[in-house]
């Protein structure tokens, strides 16, 4: 198996639209309404050209060409109702559950049944191709959630922690080692497959319909009731914050090719969309169903929701000038470096004859040493070279989850303590950084004790480092302070408007007066 290098988590980048927000939503135009065989219940473009859509309805899959709308192929080897069609990231295969226990794993192109996944007692609604490609993850109205290896046909995870049906579920596409699940007991749980357990559980005041993971895998998304939340993983699924702009269940979500807008579909007839930064509504369109399912393609042109009334609408957006002009003003110049390595990444047709080459790919210094076990130099590899606090963060929680934290922080000096006390110095707190580098912090008192004091330069940073975190203590005793005088001014408001409009009689003493 090949070493997989440290990933550092991603924030999610604003986008600058050409358009205004309303302009730009406006601008998916002519909606194409075709109808099913029952409830559209799950929606999928896939994540290759031409970007077929994949529409999950009754006992059948069915496959659309997205601009023409036309109906290409359908798959109807089922003895139930099918559920959570899914494309595999490279739109070769294609999985879907049923509510006959089984989870079917098919040609995209023949349409045959290439695996058949028995291990479910109920109906399978959840459905996932792994981004390693070689898993499937399912979850079941039987409370289990699987991960089935598609060339053993062998179930390698069991997971049963879940209370209620398992209706929802994400996969993160920068780790094919965790997968998120949603549940009608009302919590989203994280699953971390080398583990075989829940690493994380978040509650919700309502069932699960819809998990998303956002890239990076920082932030997930869960639909509850009418209302979105967002959670920050890194600081142990906080609530980040909580949309409701919704009148009913909120049903499904997606988002835009560049993760800054969120799209949620709602049973009030509605889809709302999300700016993921600031939280605000920038749009919402009404449709003449329930909405249980939308889909954006990955290059943002094509728009396709799912209703309870068996019918979906596919909207395209046209591609203005200024877009197709940045495109163009993106095409190498004559004689450049990239003018002559135009089609390295072509892959050809389906019946071209391939070579398959493989490049080896280039490692940074401490992954190289943390790919040797070197656990001490590739702190210290990562440390000396100014990189950004997110990749040190990030190698310390593999450092934590390999069990190697002790040993790279045993058996310092002076000197090579230095930059760990001073990195912990400025970014304690950070809130993004904060609950792993107090382990660090913790733990390196632990191996050290008063050692770390006989040090001048030490014991001046770990005085540095007292006095910072006192200070943000002291400002969450003051904020928690302010949000309790606002609550109580809050109260006192509603109180008196109750007593200005009848709802509430007011004292003996003030109707004397």
């Amino acid at each position: 198996m090949d070493y997989k290098p440290v990933g550092a988590g991603k924030n999610v980048r604003s986008v600058k639209r050409s358009l205004p927000e309303a302009g730009y939503w406006k601008k998916f135009q002519s909606p194409v309404l075709v109808k099913e065989y029952g409830m559209v219940t799950a929606l999928e473009f896939s994540p290759v050209k031409p970007y077929d859509l994949l529409v999950t309805a009754s006992m059948r899959l069915q496959v659309y060409n997205s601009r023409t709308s036309q109906l290409k192929k359908s798959i109807t080897r089922f003895n139930g109702v099918a559920h959570s069609g899914s494309y595999r990231s490279d739109g070769k295969l294609v999985v879907a559950g049923d509510d006959k226990n089984m989870v079917q794993v098919f040609d995209g192109s023949s349409r045959a049944i290439l695996r058949t996944f028995k291990g479910h007692t109920d109906p399978v609604h959840l459905t996932k191709f792994l981004p390693n490609k070689v898993n499937v993850l399912s979850g079941s109205d039987d409370k289990t959630v699987q991960v089935w290896d598609i060339p053993s046909q062998a179930a390698v995870n069991v997971f049963s922690e879940h209370t209620d049906y398992v209706r929802s579920g994400s996969v993160f596409s920068g780790n094919a080692s965790l997968v998120a699940t949603g549940s009608y007991d009302h919590t989203v749980r994280i699953w971390d497959l080398r583990a075989n357990r829940s690493v994380t559980t978040i509650s919700t005041d309502d069932p699960v319909e819809d998990v998303l993971a956002f890239p990076g895998g920082g932030v997930i998304a869960a639909s509850a009731g009418p209302n979105v939340h967002l959670f920050d993983l890194l600081m142990g699924g906080r609530q980040l914050t909580t949309m409701g702009n919704h009148e009913k269940t909120v049903t499904s979500l997606c988002l835009d090719s560049a993760g800054s807008r969120l799209v949620a579909g709602s049973l009030d007839h509605h889809i709302k969309i999300y700016d993921v930064q600031s939280f605000k509504m920038m749009f919402s369109m009404s449709y003449p169903a329930p909405v249980l399912s939308v889909a954006l393609s990955a290059d943002d042109t094509r728009l396709a929701v799912g209703m309870a009334s068996g019918v979906f609408s596919l909207r395209r957006r046209a591609v203005t000038a200024k877009e197709q002009a940045v495109v163009a003003a993106r095409a190498p110049s004559a004689g450049s470096r990239a003018y002559f390595q135009r089609g390295a990444s072509y892959k050809g047709a389906d019946d071209d004859l391939r070579i398959e080459q493989r490049r080896k790919r280039s490692l940074a210094d401490y992954d190289e040493l943390l790919r040797k076990f070197e656990h001490s130099r590739a702190l210290d590899a990562v440390l000396s070279n100014n990189r950004a606090g997110l990749t040190v963060v990030s190698l310390l929680q593999e450092l934590i989850h390999r069990d190697g934290l002790v040993g790279a922080l045993a058996g310092r000096d002076e000197l090579s303590l230095d930059p760990i006390v001073r990195f912990l110095v400025k970014f304690i707190d950070h809130p993004r950084y904060t609950s792993v580098l107090i382990t660090v912090a913790e733990t390196l008192l632990d191996i050290y004790g008063d050692l770390l004091y006989q040090s001048t330069r030490i014991s001046e940073l770990l005085m540095r480092l007292r006095a910072k975190v006192r200070l943000e203590l002291r400002l969450q005793q003051d904020m928690t302070m302010l949000l309790g005088s606002m609550d109580m001014l809050m109260a006192t408001c509603k109180v008196s408007h109750a007593q200005v409009t009848g709802a509430i009689p007011a004292a003996d003493g003030a109707q004397d007066t």
